[in-house]
């Protein structure tokens, strides 16, 4: 019996330090934020007070604005090709919202809706930015929808991207099944996310042969910004608030943009957005994924632009 006692605490131990050595091997600490502005807050980039924090944004072109809300682990570099193709006739106006990208966690650590709503008005008030076309892709795309809800007489024309807000019918995807469970999300706010960050990354593309390692090195260098990680495990724990029965209030112009292969969010959602949106359009691109306005800019950048000047 001793024996046995003996093996039994030989193998734990061993064990633990088998996992004493790979989370000190997995270990990865914040990239300081001046290290992160200078390679990423260049050019157009300038930072405003709001709710507490250091937002960072871009404000380009010049004409009536139109606001872009990123997703999930995104950033609004995710908008490049799109202020390039919109910017010659509009103000186009992206910002990092609060728990990504340079802007940070939210002080409270306040990731639900309700609260990115009202981020969203305060930001647009501080920019005076009046009436304005909103866009939003996937978690941005909610609360998109949700402020023009909330706000109806400021948002001109909505265009949704790929966009949540419906309840799920398929399994969500590993990196957010991880980030939902509290004790995997707290270590995840300390652990080296290069790997998932790679392969979501690739699971966002219709066609993954498009994802650079440019592309991923800058997903992982904002997802290390502190705060983000832990943020990002905040936010992919809280439950769905379905408050999709708001959606038949609406009566703003809105466009539904869809790729076909996106395997995050079923394309079929782009359907019950149409039905459920007075008059939306739906515009759905067969090759392309979870973020067509990042994969292939230029073509939908060009379904925006005749969409608005057709307003």
């Amino acid at each position: 019996m001793r024996k046995w006692v003996r093996r039994i605490g030989a193998g734990f131990l061993a064990i633990t330090l088998l996992f004493v050595v790979v989370i000190a091997w997995a270990w990865k600490g914040d990239i300081p934020l001046d290290e992160l502005k200078s390679r990423w807050a260049t050019g157009a980039s300038r930072f405003v007070e709001v709710d507490g924090m250091r937002v960072h944004y871009r404000d380009e072109g010049s004409g009536l604005p139109i606001l872009l809300i990123h997703g999930t682990g995104s950033s609004l570099h995710t908008w490049d090709a799109w202020t390039t193709a919109l910017s010659s006739s509009r103000r186009v106006v992206r910002f990092d919202l609060p728990g990504f990208g340079l802007t940070g966690p939210e002080p409270r650590a306040d990731y639900r809706i309700d609260t990115y709503v009202e981020f969203v008005d305060h930001f647009a008030s501080r920019l005076g930015l009046g009436h304005f076309a909103l866009a939003g892709n996937s978690l941005g795309g909610e609360i998109a929808w949700r402020f023009a809800a909330a706000h109806p007489s400021e948002v001109t024309e909505l265009i949704l991207v790929d966009a949540g807000g419906y309840p799920r019918t398929t399994e969500r995807p590993l990196v957010f099944r991880i980030g939902g469970m509290p004790g995997l999300s707290a270590l995840m706010g300390h652990l080296d996310p290069r790997m998932l960050v790679e392969r979501t990354t690739r699971q966002c593309y219709g066609d993954p042969t498009r994802v650079t390692p440019e592309l991923v090195q800058r997903y992982y260098e904002m997802s290390l910004r502190a705060g983000n990680r832990a943020a990002f495990g905040a936010r992919t724990s809280l439950p769905l608030d379905d408050r999709t029965s708001e959606l038949r209030s609406l009566h703003v112009p809105t466009l539904v943009l869809w790729g076909d292969k996106d395997a995050l969010i079923p394309v079929s959602n782009a359907g019950r957005f149409a039905a459920d949106i007075q008059g939306a359009l739906v515009h759905t691109y067969p090759d392309l994924g979870h973020v067509p306005m990042e994969e292939d800019g230029p073509r939908t950048a060009a379904d925006v632009r005749e969409f608005l000047e057709k307003r």
